[in-house]
């Protein structure tokens, strides 16, 4: 989830453009070349929306179309957010056992596709068990694990993160009208950003957890709230063809723990002195950058659709 829910900042005051510094070589030097344009959540604006409308329409085309190559989408965008989170880590000298969270969390998540819940949850635990044996012993049955508690405490909480609520996705995705439940939860996902973005700029006034996240105000949440409550009620009644107050209760839902999906990354990464967890989308970070406030949403998505639809 972007910076959306961003306090307004006053535009610095712009000076004159300094002069070219003249070494004792005797040729002068040009300044500095502009920097691509960022919005004031800090980010190139105009990269931001080319890679996320792109990835939107491909997305929407993929559910419609061919609804189970979506699995094998989401199952890549795991395992790259998975490296990228482990890489991070490990640069930390967090040492969290990358082979069983990268092949173990893949486990997690597909196996959600012949066995359901059942296949996650059997999935997770051997995973589980398998990230505490090889962290015991990673440097050989000779030498005693340094940090054991909390590099297992780690790996586990990655595993949870990461495959474990994606793979509710998967779980909705083979429901009735499946495709269209996921393409609702993600719709809505992208009215909350969006709003908050929004609501943020124009009004962000009143940080909402500035020791987290300086830049989310309670104006921008306000805005995620709006923008989700319309399109929970849009897309539920026409989508779904179900009542339209589980819309309301879905953007509601989906607002509060897209919120608190970025809030913990926002935090993680102020822990590791990172501003994103990977490069590959220009404008937005790393792949675990988009899937932060997308996670926690699949799981609650699941859980409402599954429960009143």
């Amino acid at each position: 989830m972007s910076d959306g829910t961003i306090v307004a900042e006053d535009a610095a005051a712009t000076g004159a453009a300094p002069e070219p510094v003249e070494p004792t070589g005797g040729a002068a030097v040009p300044p500095e070349q502009p920097q691509a344009p960022a919005s004031r959540a800090g980010r190139n604006l105009p990269a931001a929306l080319a890679v996320g409308l792109g990835l939107g329409l491909s997305l929407i085309a993929i559910l419609l179309f061919v609804p189970k190559v979506f699995i094998g989408v989401a199952g890549v965008a795991v395992g790259v957010a998975t490296w990228e989170v482990t890489k991070r880590l490990r640069e930390a000298d967090v040492l969290v056992p990358r082979v069983p969270l990268l092949v173990g969390g893949q486990a997690v998540f597909w196996l959600g596709w012949p066995w359901g819940a059942n296949g996650v949850l059997g999935a997770f635990a051997a995973t589980a068990l398998t990230c505490m044996v090889w962290r015991l012993f990673d440097h050989g049955i000779g030498v005693a694990p340094r940090n054991f508690l909390r590099d297992t405490a780690i790996a586990l909480f990655t595993l949870t993160w990461i495959p474990l609520l994606a793979a509710f996705a998967t779980l909705l995705l083979l429901e009735p009208d499946g495709n269209l439940r996921v393409l609702t939860f993600m719709i809505l996902v992208v009215c909350s950003d969006v709003g908050g973005y929004v609501a943020g700029v124009l009004f962000g006034r009143h940080p909402m957890v500035p020791a987290i996240s300086p830049k989310k105000s309670w104006e921008g949440f306000c805005g995620s709230l709006v923008f989700s409550v319309i399109g929970g009620l849009l897309t539920v009644t026409l989508l779904l063809e179900a009542n339209s107050m589980i819309g309301v209760v879905l953007g509601v839902g989906l607002v509060a723990v897209a919120t608190v999906g970025d809030l913990i990354e926002s935090q993680i990464k102020r822990e590791l002195g990172i501003k994103d967890m990977g490069t590959l989308l220009p404008g937005h970070g790393g792949i675990m950058d988009r899937l932060d406030s997308m996670l926690p949403s699949a799981f609650v998505s699941w859980l409402v659709l599954s429960a009143l639809v």
